[in-house]
């Protein structure tokens, strides 16, 4: 496969994810095509694109030149095919259905061409299941952005098992050019690095909310007072060198027996699912949220996460 310049981007879905791929993406020189099949979710991702600028912009992470270019650079479109044609990168952000997906890069296979690389932002199905319905795996490749995309500076790159090396070395070079940080994921495992670590420390705040160990509110104190202070400066493998190897074995061949270690998913929230109590979007879940009080509330940890960003990045 050549090597891809990826100048011209296509992002496909526009619901949560899509528009801060494509307002980021955009704002650094690269032409973006942002595709979605409903028109009202096109015209909502306008609003949120110019919500991830004006943020950017406040705290100095983009500059109004960059802003004014990604402006320029992004289009959004309702017609997947005009959307796909002639593009040399394909972000795909639609639904977590491995059918969806596949049946999907069978429909993108038709219009592309063979140089385009297949990248999706799937958070957690295996790349090399993606890439089985696809005449060319080779160019099919994973790249989990974070939530919010737009401030979360780490990229995932999957490598599914036919995956080519060029494939890998031009997403890497997209997500570099992008000025975000490109981690190499070497065997395609579900859920990959980072949602595998994430899943494992809520699969314990669960287990030990529902042993009435401590409130919700106490165990999220703790998760980012206590774990999530020290782990945004060291990670939890060199924190392991600064308590020391003999340490861990010590209180891991006591604690270790003792963790939450079910293949199942939260009774608690399975209950809670079944009762439509999602999260915010409900307005309920594992608290209770009023409708006025969520807009200000993501304003405020959208601010508090990009003040966070500004403070890692002046000590990196």
């Amino acid at each position: 496969m050549p090597e891809n310049d990826s100048q011209i981007v296509a992002v496909v879905g526009a619901g949560t994810m899509g528009p801060g791929i494509a307002a980021v993406t955009a704002s650094h020189g690269l032409k973006v095509r942002l595709y979605d099949l409903k028109p009202e979710i096109l015209e909502r991702a306008r609003d949120t694109v110019d919500t991830v600028y004006g943020a950017l912009l406040a705290n100095g992470f983009l500059t109004q030149e960059q802003v004014t270019q990604g402006n320029e650079g992004l289009e959004f479109k309702l017609d997947l095919k005009e959307t796909l044609e002639g593009v040399d990168f394909v972000i795909e952000t639609i639904p977590e259905d491995l059918d969806i997906k596949q049946s999907f890069l069978r429909q993108v296979e038709q219009i592309v061409p063979e140089k385009t690389i297949l990248a999706s932002n799937t958070s957690g199905i295996p790349i090399t299941k993606l890439a089985e319905a696809c005449r060319h795996p080779g160019r099919v490749i994973g790249m989990h952005w974070s939530n919010p995309p737009h401030i979360i500076p780490v990229i995932e790159v999957i490598r599914g098992s036919k995956t080519e090396d060029t494939t890998v070395k031009a997403t890497r070079e997209l997500v570099e050019r992008l000025q975000m940080i490109p981690v190499d994921v070497l065997r395609d495992v579900p859920g990959f690095v980072e949602n595998r670590i994430l899943y494992a420390i809520m699969r314990e705040a669960l287990y030990l909310l529902d042993q009435e160990v401590a409130s919700a509110e106490d165990i999220d104190a703790i998760v980012k007072w206590g774990i999530g202070y020290k782990l945004s400066v060291i990670g939890p493998l060199e924190l392991l060198d600064v308590a020391g190897l003999d340490i861990y074995q010590s209180v891991a061949s006591y604690l270790n027996a003792d963790l939450n270690a079910s293949s199942e998913v939260s009774a608690m929230v399975s209950e809670k699912v079944a009762k439509g109590e999602l999260g915010i979007k409900s307005g309920k879940g594992l608290f209770d949220y009023q409708p006025d009080e969520i807009p200000p509330l993501m304003q405020r940890r959208m601010s508090l996460l990009l003040g966070v960003k500004k403070a890692l990045t002046s000590i990196e």
